[in-house]
């Protein structure tokens, strides 16, 4: 699940890096908190990366997700983008768990195949 998730992450941390230098030239916010806002997200995005096998870093990770959303009120496109990221996190997070499930189901089937006693 990890690495599903920390894929997703470091996806959004270029989609918010674009989308703060299109907010500085669409929006009537100043650049200084534009990139106080963006560049925020970003470092969160790659913290989040190693916290992912934390208790609460999955949490974050939606917490993030919103933020991403919500973001769409400054540029647009980040309502769609926000959804697709969303779409992709919950996805990272359903079937990479999934994955981990297989892989220990497998392992414990490799530790029971040689040792057989």
């Amino acid at each position: 699940m990890r690495m599903l998730c920390a894929s997703t992450l470091i996806g959004e941390f270029f989609v918010i890096g674009f989308a703060g230098l299109v907010a500085m030239q669409t929006s009537g916010l100043s650049d200084g908190t534009v990139w106080a806002v963006s560049g925020t997200a970003m470092v969160l995005s790659v913290l989040l990366c190693g916290m992912l096998g934390r208790p609460g870093g999955v949490q974050l990770g939606w917490l993030l997700q919103i933020g991403l959303v919500l973001s769409g009120f400054v540029v647009p496109m980040m309502f769609i983008l926000g959804v697709v990221f969303g779409v992709l996190w919950w996805a990272s997070v359903h079937f990479g768990g999934k994955v981990d499930e297989a892989k220990a189901r497998f392992a414990a089937q490799e530790t029971e195949a040689a040792d057989p006693a």
